[in-house]
């Protein structure tokens, strides 16, 4: 009975699926140039494009963690890391942390008595408002503090900010692409069965592979002001952030029982499903941005 139920105890891997395979790649035909075109241009469709995500994802954790009040847990979420970003994209960095430590507590609040669990609601905007900050500091943020903190030594390139920002997504969507395709075509030991079955270290070390080439391929693109070397590490680093928040991902949806976060993205699930290695990876290599600003990393 005891190896019974260690044998039940994780779901059962799946087969490769063509036909999933098929409807990732026209998701990302549509998905990729749009939110390039938004990344690239800045400003006002940016902007735009992390509101709509923010509310779109909002959405989903409402369906997730509660689904008897999903819309008041989905709204309660949304206005506090809107708040958060907004005052980030205007400047007010410090003030953005601030907005969403407050604003999980009042979404804890909000959701008293309607959701099961209204530290979920709390845990929602913890979650998804630090990614979104660290977005939107990285792409129209992080040049002011630059600008403030030189004293005209430094040469800044005003298209830094996009550049850091499409390197990062490439790294994301390398490292999915890389870990999905060396998994399914090497297999062997998998990677942490008891959450995510169908994940193997062929395809972790096959994901990390194709980070790094897409980080140093990217940056020969645009003007990051990294090297190769340190585009390299910021692949690494970066899809190390990617394969860890898919997996946290994992745990969340076993935690509420779900398969995936929504059906929003024909393929992918929901948006969640799609950016939860991005949402770490904005961190990890927002970090990186910040030390190679102050010159500690080039």
């Amino acid at each position: 009975m005891a190896e019974q139920t260690s044998m039940t105890s994780s779901p059962p891997a799946r087969s490769f699926d063509w036909k999933n395979l098929a409807f990732r790649a026209a998701s990302a035909v549509v998905l990729i140039p749009a939110v390039l075109a938004a990344i690239w241009y800045g400003g006002g469709p940016f902007l735009l494009m992390v509101a709509i995500a923010i509310g779109l994802m909002s959405i989903e954790w409402g369906k997730m963690s509660a689904p008897e009040a999903p819309a008041e847990v989905a709204v309660a979420i949304s206005v506090a890391a809107l708040a958060a970003v907004f005052a980030a994209y205007t400047g007010w960095y410090r003030s953005a942390w601030g907005l969403m430590i407050g604003g999980a507590f009042i979404a804890a609040a909000a959701s008293r008595g309607r959701a099961e669990r209204a530290m979920d609601a709390a845990y929602g905007v913890i979650y998804i408002a630090p990614a979104c900050i660290a977005l939107v500091w990285m792409r129209d943020v992080a040049h002011q503090l630059y600008e403030w903190r030189t004293d005209g030594g430094v040469n800044w390139t005003p298209g830094e900010g996009a550049s850091w920002t499409v390197v990062t997504v490439a790294v994301t969507w390398a490292a999915d692409i890389g870990a999905y395709a060396a998994g399914n075509v090497f297999k062997g030991p998998k990677l942490w069965p008891r959450i995510s079955p169908n994940k193997t270290w062929s395809g972790f070390v096959g994901g990390l592979i194709l980070a790094s080439l897409a980080a140093v391929g990217v940056n020969s693109l645009v003007s990051t002001g990294l090297s190769s070397g340190a585009a390299a590490v910021v692949g690494v680093v970066g899809g190390l952030a990617t394969m860890a928040g898919d997996l946290w991902e994992s745990i969340l949806k076993r935690r509420f029982g779900v398969k995936d976060s929504g059906d929003l993205i024909p393929g992918h699930g929901g948006l969640l499903d799609r950016v939860d290695g991005l949402m770490f990876a904005l961190i990890v290599v927002g970090l990186a941005r910040l030390a190679h600003i102050h010159g500690w990393f080039v």
